[in-house]
């Protein structure tokens, strides 16, 4: 499905990022301020992190949607959400992207429960989400709003057990070699079977390490079709076998062609918004394709 309204125009957007002195490993955070009472309506692309969405706006708020469901305000959003369309007028939010192998204690539960839904931050959270919400709006600054997160975040991860340390390697191996390591490479690396590492990867992280692989890929993919390049060019850099197999795959993860994912709106903004995310043209040396 695509935008039924124009493209946003970002340039009416203000956008922050932490200073690098500020964060946590594993997530990310932005802040973004819409200046004018505009109505913007895009889709997003599936991404390797589950995102907090924090709406801090007064007005209207933050409209979220899928093929199932339809809230409004702070959201989680899974790996794998499908169909799903974000909404609003102006106002401030609050984007934090929490890799899988933290998302469990940051969230309080098994990031198994998010992986292909989207679920309101106070389903989540409970009250403390109204709390959370109160004060980084009330916050002076978005300098001010990133520290309040980190020192939240950063609570709960120390109070909550991490995943294993050989899925944790393995999670990260996937994100380094853009999802181009197979499964029993990693299971070599962990010194575990292939079995045990599927069965421990996903009961821990909701998904297998062949599919976080190929939601990896995709991601690199999708962020070089935003970049310019032919789906040929970026079939080939992305490690599939043609480019009937890297439509495939676009299809599979978002139900769009290639170049609707190439202007997709909310890829448009990463490289201010996330810049180490974001890749850029002919920066990678080819490597086998991987089925």
């Amino acid at each position: 499905m695509l935008p039924t309204e124009a493209p946003p125009d970002w340039a009416s957007v203000d956008i922050a990022v932490p200073r690098p002195s500020v964060g946590l490993p594993g997530i990310r955070m932005a802040g973004f301020r819409l200046r004018v009472p505009a109505f913007v309506d895009i889709a997003m692309v599936a991404h390797p992190a589950i995102t907090l969405i924090i709406d801090l706006s007064d007005g209207d708020g933050f409209v979220y949607s899928t093929h199932t469901r339809q809230g409004r305000g702070s959201v989680v959003v899974g790996l794998l959400p499908g169909d799903l369309r974000a909404s609003g007028r102006a106002g401030d939010c609050l984007q934090i992207r929490l890799e899988p192998v933290v998302a469990a204690a940051v969230l309080g539960g098994s990031v198994m429960e998010f992986n292909g839904a989207v679920e309101s931050l106070e389903d989540v959270w409970g009250h403390d989400a109204g709390r959370i919400e109160d004060s980084l709006r009330a916050a002076g600054s978005w300098d001010e709003r990133f520290a309040i997160a980190v020192d939240i975040i950063g609570r709960r991860m120390a109070e909550r057990p991490r995943v294993d340390a050989e899925v944790a390697h393995t999670w990260r191996r996937t994100l380094t070699s853009r999802g181009r390591v197979r499964v029993d490479g990693l299971a070599e690396e962990a010194g575990w079977s292939r079995k045990r590492l599927s069965a421990r990867f996903r009961s821990q992280l909701g998904i297998t390490p062949k599919r976080a692989g190929r939601l990896v890929r995709f991601d690199h993919a999708a962020h070089l079709l935003a970049a310019g390049l032919a789906p040929a060019t970026v079939a080939s850099e992305s490690g599939y076998v043609d480019q009937s197999h890297l439509h495939h795959e676009v299809r599979a993860f978002t139900g769009l062609t290639p170049a609707a994912v190439a202007a997709a709106p909310w890829l448009a903004i990463d490289d201010v918004a996330w810049p180490a995310s974001s890749p850029r043209p002919n920066r990678w040396v080819p490597q086998p394709a991987l089925l």
